[in-house]
């Protein structure tokens, strides 16, 4: 390794059956060393702390340097595991508390390069009206948007807070709307595997069951994912769904 409209739920059924599932070769490309050493600028200009097993970023070149080929291997072999996520806890103004969960630098590595790979192929088949965690967009072009509506003389926009979003995503719905599109079985396995790789909260390893810990690059995904894919469907009647951005 080398570092330096509207749509209805019709419409978007047409949509989703006219997307075939992506290729088998998809945990090939995120291995290849140019992904790879891109996934590592990202996460390096990112900074962030050192997950459960203390390597910082500044450390992280000289520690894999002679692993990688091993790595490597085990990724390409389904024998790679993941570690826990290292619990953080921040506090919010009203008392609660947002909680991180802090993936080693390579895992998160790893995180970003599988992003780097899917999010140009699925990006295309989300919603027009989904802002959320997407390139080049965001809640501002939500509300250029409703504006819009505004002046199409529509009079009603109901605005939802999606609490504890990420804390509450369900493992299997994920993974099967990924199956509808991935079609290559390493890479699913891989992306399952981050997501129950456990949550140690000083001395105690905590399971996986649900949620998606924020901290990692794969949790932004998940939302347009999920968005996209599942609840847009069950909206009919000319309603239009605007996913903008969960609360934490």
């Amino acid at each position: 390794m080398k570092l330096s409209h509207s749509p209805t739920g019709e419409d978007m059924q047409q949509r989703d059956n006219g997307n075939p599932a992506l290729n088998d070769h998809l945990l090939q490309q995120v291995l290849e060393s140019t992904n790879i050493q891109a996934a590592w600028k990202q996460v390096r200009r990112n900074k962030g702390a050192a997950g459960i097993d203390g390597i910082t970023i500044l450390q992280f070149p000289e520690w894999i340097r002679p692993q990688w080929q091993t790595l490597e291997g085990k990724l390409r072999s389904d024998h790679y595991r993941p570690q826990p996520v290292k619990r953080v806890r921040i506090p919010k103004d009203d008392g609660s508390e947002r909680l991180l969960g802090i993936p080693t630098v390579l895992d998160r590595v790893l995180q970003q390069s599988i992003v780097q790979v899917l999010s140009p192929l699925l990006d295309p088949t989300f919603s027009e009206h989904s802002h959320g965690f997407r390139p080049n967009r965001s809640a501002h072009d939500a509300v250029k948007q409703i504006s819009q509506y505004c002046q199409q003389q529509r009079k009603i926009a109901v605005d939802i807070d999606l609490s504890k979003f990420f804390d509450r995503v369900n493992h299997d719905l994920l993974m099967t709307l990924l199956g509808r599109r991935i079609a290559d079985k390493g890479l699913l396995q891989l992306i399952g595997r981050f997501l129950r790789c456990g949550i140690m909260d000083d001395d105690t390893l905590i399971p996986s069951r649900a949620g998606v810990p924020q901290g990692g690059p794969l949790s932004p995904l998940s939302y347009p994912i999920l968005c996209s894919m599942s609840w847009i469907k069950n909206w009919k009647n000319g309603v239009t769904v605007l996913p903008a951005m969960p609360m934490t």
